[in-house]
């Protein structure tokens, strides 16, 4: 009687093993096949009619049709800008002028105009809102490869465009976005590195987002190699990072790593209150000095 209870529990462990090892080998399939569907989730049209902003087109290296939205300020406040330079300011001309921004996964370029009319209203830059292959209407299928090459083009096309050098140009990326600036920076350094709600690495969100096993294997399956938190030791740039205290997409320590690995800090907002998408508008007044301060402040760097 005790050998066939025995019987019993030893098969049901058994089912049960092979069930979990089923499960886990259709996980990482799953995840290996589908990772960067997962990283990119470009949205389905109709795209909105923007009238208000340029629209520039340009091209990747491999030919990818692309666009971004420029948004120039207004010349008067341009002008005043250029005036608030004094002995202890640096002039306009040694700040960056140029800040393009990368969107984050399923967002896009023409939902972050508002965003970028106010950047360019308050601090007198010129913002480049650029967009990547698969969204906004433009052909190809997203993904870590493709992404790289669209910021470079941004970059390209802001240099032999717009006649801006390395350092005249700041990186801005929100989430998704922000991994593709930190790399892009590491290539290119320029002026400052601005950071919202950033990840530390692919391999630390896959934990969160799939599950804790998937991180013990990313190294064997991944195609995604982000790692913010790396890029930001490399470089000489400036970081600055704002995070959401309640990001729930993000954990606001994810942020906070990521700034305090930064070889060279500027200053870390912490937004009490704001989630991943909302950090701006929960911030108010104190994201707006934030973001003056990364662009016109570049001497108050740790």
């Amino acid at each position: 009687m005790i050998r066939e209870e025995v019987k019993r529990v030893l098969l049901t462990v058994a089912v049960l093993l092979v069930v979990a090892a089923v499960t886990t080998a259709t996980l990482v399939l799953f995840v290996w096949w589908k990772q960067e569907r997962i990283v990119f989730q470009p949205t389905v049209g109709p795209h909105p009619e923007v009238s208000d902003v340029e629209r520039v087109a340009y091209s990747a290296e491999d030919g990818q049709s692309l666009f971004a939205f420029v948004i120039q300020a207004p010349e008067q406040m341009v002008k005043e800008k250029s005036q608030v330079a004094g002995p202890h300011l640096p002039s306009l001309a040694a700040l960056p002028r140029f800040l393009i921004a990368f969107h984050g996964n399923a967002d896009l370029a023409a939902w972050v105009i508002p965003w970028g009319k106010e950047v360019a209203r308050r601090t007198g830059r010129v913002v480049i809102l650029a967009e990547y292959r698969g969204y906004g209407g433009l052909s190809g299928i997203p993904s870590v490869a493709g992404a790289r090459l669209d910021a470079r083009a941004a970059f390209g096309f802001t240099r032999d465009s717009l006649g801006a050098t390395p350092r005249e140009i700041a990186l801005y990326g929100h989430s998704l976005g922000s991994a593709i600036a930190a790399e892009l920076a590491a290539e290119i350094k320029p002026g400052v590195l601005i950071l919202e709600s950033p990840f530390t690495s692919a391999r630390a969100m896959a934990r969160i987002v799939v599950a804790r096993p998937i991180e013990l294997v990313w190294g064997m399956i991944s195609r995604v190699h982000y790692d913010t938190e790396a890029r930001v030791q490399e470089i000489e740039t400036p970081v600055w990072v704002a995070h959401g205290t309640r990001d729930m997409v993000i954990p606001v320590r994810m942020g906070q790593r990521v700034y305090r690995s930064a070889r060279k800090r500027g200053e870390f907002l912490a937004v009490s209150g704001a989630g991943h998408n909302d950090v701006a508008e929960v911030a108010g007044d104190s994201y707006w000095q934030w973001i003056m301060g990364a662009l016109g402040q570049n001497d108050s760097y740790e």
